[in-house]
């Protein structure tokens, strides 16, 4: 093995389920690959790539994810990205499907082959897994920096559409694509197969097929939502429902009666009027 192999290994210690030993067994397993490793911690300044790094792995969930892999495609580098999942819902982590045994990972990324995947720019910010805007957004505008977040997971945006629920919003979100337009009142957008966790509201997507997947709910009462998530966690095709829109694009344009949040990976990322696009440079995740 080339001792030239340099992973430059993202880490950040207030994700979900990071750990200390976790970290040092990663090390353990890059060098026993064969490979030189840097340390970069990722919490609050924006990620930069080293020059050196010929390999990226990135140690956490799918706001860590997003940063990092925003910064390998702003830094226009081919080059290969692994993603050990220590976060919340670890969308990205999933496709890849390499799980949490270090040498395996390590194995996978300075000798295995990867697959592109395109970013999706919304705004002047990118995402890599889905987005959304309605009760979802709102949800996780409400939770995106609390502490509740960090002490119970996922369950905090559970805790938040309950508190939602007391006041129920609803909002007219119009979407523009393909030369056509539609009014709803919650929209998903996906670029790869995971939403929320293992769940999926379009298991077509796919990180290298150069479309955004729409979902959209023409209506977003309190019994709709709760009826298209009930059906999303069974496993039943959304899509049936004709309360639901459906649609592929590489383009979206949305606007909405009140500036609604938009959340990209479980992150807030901007806010309603915006547009949505493929992005033209691919990252390469094994």
């Amino acid at each position: 093995m080339s001792i030239h192999k340099t992973v430059q290994l993202f880490y950040n210690p207030q994700a979900g389920s990071y750990s200390d030993a976790t970290i040092t067994r990663l090390l353990q397993a890059f060098r026993e690959a064969g490979a030189r490793v840097h340390l970069t911690p990722s919490v609050d300044t924006p990620p930069v790539i080293d020059p050196a790094a010929t390999h990226i792995c990135i140690a956490g969930g799918d706001g860590t994810v997003r940063h990092v892999a925003e910064a390998v495609v702003r830094a226009n580098r081919q080059i290969p990205v692994a993603i050990y999942p220590a976060g919340t819902a670890n969308l990205l982590a999933r496709e890849g499907k390499l799980g949490r045994r270090p040498a395996r990972l390590a194995q996978a990324l300075v000798d295995g082959p990867t697959r592109r995947h395109s970013p999706v720019q919304a705004g002047d910010n990118l995402f890599f897994a889905c987005a959304s805007v309605g009760p979802d957004s709102l949800a996780v505008a409400a939770v995106a920096s609390s502490l509740l977040k960090q002490q119970i997971g996922r369950f905090a945006y559970v805790a938040a559409i309950a508190r939602l629920l007391r006041k129920w919003p609803r909002h007219r979100i119009t979407l523009r694509a393909n030369g056509r337009s539609w009014d709803c009142e919650a929209v998903y957008i996906a670029k790869g197969r995971y939403y929320a966790g293992p769940w999926s509201f379009a298991p077509q997507a796919k990180g290298d097929d150069g479309k955004l997947h729409v979902v959209a709910l023409r209506r977003a009462s309190r019994r709709e939502f709760l009826r298209f998530y009930w059906r999303m966690l069974g496993g039943a095709d959304v899509v049936r429902d004709k309360n639901v829109i459906a649609f592929s694009c590489t383009q979206l344009s949305l606007q909405s009666d009140d500036p609604l949040p938009v959340q990209a990976d479980g992150d807030v990322v901007a806010s309603c009027p915006i547009d949505v696009s493929i992005h033209e440079t691919p990252v390469h995740i094994c």
